[in-house]
């Protein structure tokens, strides 16, 4: 069974930073893709941004040239480094792991709040 806990979310203004930690722990002997999705009040969850093994990364539309995703395999961590943030990217950020022959893990979630 795999843990992810997540940290690094807050409130902030807007054209602030914030920086998200994911760090997975349990029975792990590799991850496949790791990444972030987002729920807002009244939204369906959308996927954020993803990063492989090999550290390639997607991001939705929304938040490319803004946010950065990362990870060390080593410490089996994901991080998204969210920068110009606006009140639009309000939301619970939640951090998945793809892990072999199992079902996706998630992290409890993290409030992510910006003011105008």
């Amino acid at each position: 069974q795999v843990q992810l806990v997540e940290s690094g979310g807050g409130l902030v203004q807007a054209g602030g930073s914030l920086r998200l930690s994911c760090a997975a722990s349990g029975s792990i002997f590799s991850i496949n893709a790791m990444g972030w999705y987002r729920q807002a009040p009244g939204k369906q969850r959308e996927l954020v941004a993803t990063i492989t093994p090999g550290y390639s990364t997607n991001y939705a539309d929304s938040v490319k040239g803004r946010f950065t995703i990362s990870r060390d395999n080593a410490k089996n961590t994901v991080w998204l480094q969210m920068d110009s943030l606006k009140p639009e990217d309000t939301a619970v950020y939640y951090c998945f792991a793809d892990l072999p022959y199992a079902p996706r893990s998630w992290g409890q979630g993290t409030q992510v709040t910006v003011s105008s």
